[in-house]
Formats: C-alpha cells, structure tokens, sequence
C-alpha cells in the first residue's frame, strides 16, 4: 500500500493547508513519527541591531527577530513578506513566525535569505506485510518572492536501494532530476560521505519556486530491508547536514526536528531590476541614506544593502547607521589611536610612536637623533642622484646607439632606397631594423645558422608574422660595393622566377648591410647530392628536372630581367631545394677564360652550370680525392673520360642503367659543351634550358630508341666541336 500526503502550497495569509496521514509501526526501535506541524526551537537569532521592524510592529516573534521588509500584523510589512506569530504544541508552548504553514528559522537582511523547516519524504517497506508505505511532500512558492538558494541547498536521498526524483518549476519551465543511492550492507557506509554509497547528493538550478519529491518504484528497500527499511528525500541546506550511517540504520533523521531539515530560501523585492525600479520613487524600497541596490542573482527582483561602514535596515528611514568600528576592536582590529569617521575610521600610531597601528606591538617609538635623520636625508639624497645618473646614462647610450644606426643607415643608402621604393608602387621589399633581425635570430644565435663562408654567415630566422627567412649577414664589402648596393638590391628585389630564392628586404642601420631572403627548407644541391648516404635512390628524372630548373633561372637572369644579370658565383652549394625538390638558385667552378681575363660574362655562369650538370651526372664533387688522396679536377677528369671513351665507367652507378645510357651521352656532350675552354664556343644559358627540356620531354614521352634516333638526325649546332680537351688539357 502506498499513500501521499497532498502537495503543500504556499496559501494566503489566512490559509493553513498541512495534513498529514497514520504512519504504519515499522521494524525500527519506534515508529516513523506523523508530520504533523512540529515546530521545534529554532537556531540563534540573528543582532536586534541588524533587523529593524516599522515603529509600532512586532520586532520579534519569539526569539526570532522580523526585519522590515517582513512584519508581522497589518501594515507591518511589504507583499509578500507578511508572516504570522503563533504558539506551537511542543517544547513547552513556544511562539515561531510562519510563511503560511512554513515555520520561518531565521531571517538575513545582508544575504537576501530565510531559513526555513523543510519535511523529509520517506518512503518505507514493512519486511511483514511486504506494503510500501510512503510520505511525499511539496512546497510551492509560486508567486510569491521566494527561491530555492541553488548555492545552499543540495537535492538528498538516503538509502541502500533509493531512487528519488525532484520536479519543479524553474522560470515557468519544468524541471526534473535525481538521485540514486545503494549499498549491500551497513558495512560500506561512511559517515560523513554522501557520494552515491547509502547517500546521494545533486545540486538544483537557479530560478526554482516550486518542487515536489517522488520515489521510483523498483527501488522500494525490499532487498535491504532488515537493515534499512526506509528511504528519505528532502531538499535541504548544504551547510547544515551531514551524513550520518545512523540516518540509513536507524529512525534518527525521521526524529529529527519532527521530521524536518533546514532549507535556504533566497528572497528579492519585486520583480524588476535596480535601474528598473528606481524610476518609481514611490515604490522603491532602497529609501534609507547610505544605502546600495543590487539586482538578485536568483530570478528577478533587487535587494537592498547599507553602505560600507554603516549597518542596520536599508528598507527604512535612517536604518543605515555609522558602525562605530573602534567599539569593535575584534571585528576592526587597532591597536593604536583609533578615531570613528562617518562611513570609515582612522587608526594610527600614538604620539611619539610610528610603525603599524593594525598590528600588536608594531607601534615603536621615534628614537632616531638628528644626525642619523641627517644621514638618511644624504644617503637617500644621494641614491636619488645615482639613479639619476643612471637615467641619464642610459638615455645618452641610447641617442648614442639611435646616432649610429641613422649613420649606417644614410651611408648604405638607406634614404636613396626609400625613394626608389616610393617611386614603384607595388613593390614587395621591406627594410628591416636591426632588432627585427635580433629578434627573428635569437640575437643571431650560433643554432641558428644554416652556413657560411668566406664571403658571410646566413642565418635561419622567424619573424613575427611566423614566416621562416634566410639572412646574410656579410663579412667584409669595399666602399665600391656599397654604392652599388642599393641598385643592385633593387634590381634583384624585382626578380620574379619560381626557381630563382626571393629577396623580401634588408637591413641598413648596421655597418655591413644585411639580406632577408626566403627560406629554402631541402638545403643545397650539394647537401643533396654529396651528403646523401642513399645516393643511388636519386633518379634520372629527378637530376634532369634539377638541371632544368637550374638551367631555366640562369636563362631568366641572363635573358629576361631588366637589366640582365649575371650569377658570377654557379655552384652546387648555391643551388637551393624546396619541399618538392624544385631548384632555386644563388675552386673547380671557375671559368678558364675568366683566370685569364679576370673578367665575367654570362658563359662564365655557363661554364660553372656545367660542372653542376657533371656534379649531378656523376655524383662526384668539383674537385674530388682519388686513390692516395689525389685531388683531381671533375672537368678535367670528365673530358679526358670522353677522350678515352670511359663515359660509363666515370658515370654515376645510379644513372648507368642500359635503358638510359643513350640519354646520359647526350647529357653529357651537352655538358662538355659548356665546358668549353673558349666562351664564345658555348651555348647561352636559354639554349642550355631548350636543350634540357627536350631531352627532359623526350625521356618522358618517347621510347630510348626515339631519343637516339631524333638525336643523330637532329644534331644541335653547338654539340660538334672537338678541339675541348685539347684545349683544357693543353695537347
């Protein structure tokens, strides 16, 4: 048999609607008590000097003290706060204040909160008779200006086989939880702990007024009963309970208070905002001096406080009085001179004393003579001149350094750029400073050095777009050198090839100027080729496409860029890969022709790509070891390769598949082309490409047959010289 007592709503004032049913004796020492209205003593009141009621109003009902906006009578209080006086039947005839039935703990005019009794459901199993017997109850505050504190009341249950709900209403909308709590035997319990085992605790939401309690009916304790028949479920004040096992093993919860817990109950004025309500003066309840609104945080409405440094009742006339803060030296600690002001006090040491008055024996006496005053009046006169000094100093090391960086700057050129910058709009070239450059370097780091050589180091920098650069930082350049810079900056600025690296800007506030390029990730051709310990996996494919590229940014910068220009420093290490192996351009390699007429032309570059091409053909460096460490020329070595007709043996294992040998002879007399002791008898750079390209597309679209064929008929006009090696040799 299951039976529930009628939900509980809040009436009005003249109403009392509270029932209650018989209570079966069950298994424990004494039955489950009936709920009828207990009302028990409440705790301690809260300070006469804190609440105020209206003149001529009830300030107390028994010892529990009625703030105004509560009151008790007619005309004592605002709506919704009017509560009752009457005598309870226990504890000797007792008055209590009641909302309605609810009886009233305690009231806080600071924290907007009342205490208040809430009943325990229970729901009970008789081992006997096998019946459930259950007490659920409900408590409505609908319409009224109250909420169930979310930040003090947890949702409890308490049983070894327990599921309860909680439903109510939140802001208008439904709400609905629960909490489950089970345990096999009295043995796992904990006092104190309340996490699921025998005791179950769930927070509830912001905004509630009403709530009701329910039981799940497969959870009825017919499994636990002989040590724990009964389950409970309360909405109840966090602070105030703690788990007991005896509240599982025994009737003592049920006992308590007559059945009742603690429960927080938030209150607010009205339903509109602090801004809201001040428009209508009338209304308003904040109506002392020294007083502050503050909207609720639970549903609407506002609450009202006194200033800092007054107390008392902020809903009446003067009810916010000065705290004499030096009659309560445990709450204002001074241990001086203390001096009350309206809204505040002061406390300072006694005459003849300094120190902290705030702290016990912390006042001391002025002891000091003239001399050491005078003393500490030149030692600190004196740190202030240093300091001084310093700043001074610093500010001059600063104009000092600024002075030079503006010298460096105008003797680079640095005014010169910045006009010919603004005279071609669009251009993509920045000029750094010099803390740009530091910051991007880590004060240019050892670890970040990518390599160097006679000419300079080149560093690996992040600037703080995140973009990764090169920079060259020069060793050593002549006063000649420095007037062509700007031009020649300028001039390369505005290269734009894929296989050619990116100058983004400099720096010129330093002596030697610095370059900012962009960043290669893959390293040099000759990394790729001479440091690879897998150098037979490189492909013919992928040589020839490096040769192209390569090939293709000399053509570009001897035949495509205003003015042409000319690389004067072709080699292996200045040939950059990307990600996907794409080539970017920057003693073997030099030209014979320019030893003896110490002078550059672009079929010098010519001939230092043919030793790249051989460098890539055969794997071997520039100037290579042969046995007994003999240091041999690769040229030299390559021509007199060809004279013997040794091609193959002198080749790179990896390009000497028979399927492409064919191929890698062309390569190769394209090679010695350029090789050339006499310029005039190289091809040009442009030519070099065309040639690399078809045989590129030949290799990729035709058969090696095709590629023999179409070459004995197709003969280039520059691959029929043969005087080289007598040239290069000297014979």
């Amino acid at each position: 048999m299951e039976t529930m007592n009628p939900r509980t709503r809040i009436p009005q004032p003249q109403q009392h609607a509270m029932r209650s049913i018989p209570v079966p004796r069950l298994p424990f020492a004494s039955p489950l008590p009936s709920l009828l209205l207990l009302l028990i003593a409440s705790t301690a009141p809260s300070s006469p000097a804190e609440n105020t009621s209206l003149p001529g109003c009830p300030s107390a009902c028994g010892d529990v003290y009625i703030p105004y906006p509560f009151g008790i009578g007619a005309n004592c209080s605002r709506d919704g706060f009017t509560l009752t006086c009457a005598m309870t039947t226990t504890d000797g005839g007792s008055y209590k204040p009641f909302l309605a039935d609810v009886e009233i703990i305690d009231i806080s005019l600071s924290s907007g909160q009342a205490r208040v009794y809430n009943h325990i459901s229970w729901q009970c199993y008789d081992g006997l008779s096998g019946e459930v017997v259950s007490r659920r109850w409900s408590l409505d505050f609908t319409d009224r200006p109250y909420r169930f504190s979310d930040g003090r009341n947890r949702f409890t249950t308490i049983g070894c086989d327990t599921l309860a709900y909680i439903k109510g209403h939140k802001d208008g909308d439904s709400y609905r939880s629960g909490c489950v709590s089970v345990c096999d035997d009295a043995g796992s319990l904990a006092n104190g702990s309340c996490s699921g085992i025998g005791c179950c605790q769930t927070a509830i939401p912001r905004g509630m007024s009403y709530y009701e309690v329910s039981f799940a009916r497969e959870f009825n304790n017919s499994k636990v009963w002989r040590f724990d028949p009964c389950s409970y479920a309360v909405l109840v004040d966090e602070d105030w309970f703690e788990f007991r096992t005896s509240y599982v093993t025994s009737d003592e919860l049920s006992r308590t208070e007559g059945g009742r817990v603690p429960l927080v109950v938030d209150w607010a004025i009205g339903e509109d905002s602090c801004e809201e309500a001040r428009r209508d003066r009338a209304a308003y309840a904040c109506i002392s001096k020294h007083s502050e609104c503050a909207n609720s945080t639970n549903g609407p409405g506002y609450l009202c406080n006194c200033s800092s440094g007054y107390q008392g009742n902020p809903y009446l006339q003067n009810g916010c009085q000065d705290i004499d803060e030096c009659a309560l030296k445990e709450k204002y600690p001074c241990f001086g001179v203390c001096t009350n002001k309206q809204g505040r006090y002061n406390c300072v040491c006694p005459p003849g004393t300094q120190g902290d008055p705030f702290r016990p024996g912390a006042c001391y006496p002025e002891s000091l003579s003239l001399a050491v005053k005078l003393i500490i009046g030149i030692s600190t006169s004196l740190v202030f001149l240093l300091l001084f000094g310093l700043i001074i100093y610093i500010m001059h090391g600063r104009r000092k350094i600024k002075r030079i960086k503006e010298a460096y700057f105008k003797q680079n050129g640095g005014w010169l750029l910045l006009e010919e910058m603004k005279s071609q709009q669009g251009l993509a070239f920045k000029i750094f400073t010099r803390e740009e450059l530091e910051s991007a370097t880590n004060k240019f780091d050892k670890n970040h050095i990518l390599g160097g050589g006679g000419h300079g180091t080149v560093y690996r920098g992040i600037l703080k777009d995140d973009r990764t650069v090169a920079i060259k930082k020069s060793m050593m350049v002549n006063e000649r050198q420095k007037k062509e810079f700007v031009k020649e900056m300028l001039i390369l600025s505005q290269t734009n090839h894929k296989n050619i690296v990116k100058l983004l800007g400099c720096c010129l506030e330093v002596e030697i100027p610095m370059l900012v390029y962009e960043f290669v990730s893959r390293g040099s051709l000759f990394q790729f080729i001479h440091e690879n310990n897998q150098k037979s996996t490189i492909s013919l494919d992928a040589r020839l496409k490096i040769a192209l590229e390569t090939a293709e940014a000399l053509a570009y910068l001897h035949s495509s860029a205003s003015p042409p220009i000319l690389h004067g420093d072709v080699k292996s290490s200045n040939i950059l890969l990307d990600e996907s192996y794409t080539a970017k351009g920057t003693c073997g390699y030099l030209d014979p022709e320019y030893l003896q007429t110490c002078k550059l032309t672009d079929k010098s570059d010519v001939y230092s790509f043919g030793v790249v091409l051989l460098e890539l053909l055969t794997g071997k460096k520039a100037l290579y070891l042969e046995e007994f460490d003999t240091e041999r020329s690769l040229a030299l070595s390559f021509i007199l390769a060809m004279k013997d007709d040794r091609l193959l043996e002198f080749l790179d294992y990896q390009v000497g598949d028979k399927a492409e040998v064919e191929l890698v002879q062309h390569v190769a007399k394209l090679a010695k082309e350029c090789l050339s002791v006499r310029g005039e008898e190289r091809p040009t750079m442009k030519e070099v490409a065309a040639e690399l390209g078809r045989l590129a597309k030949l290799k990729q679209w035709s058969s090696v047959e095709h590629i023999v064929t179409e070459a004995e008929h197709e003969l280039h006009p520059w691959i029929q010289h043969g005087n080289e090696i007598e040239h290069l040799l000297g014979e």
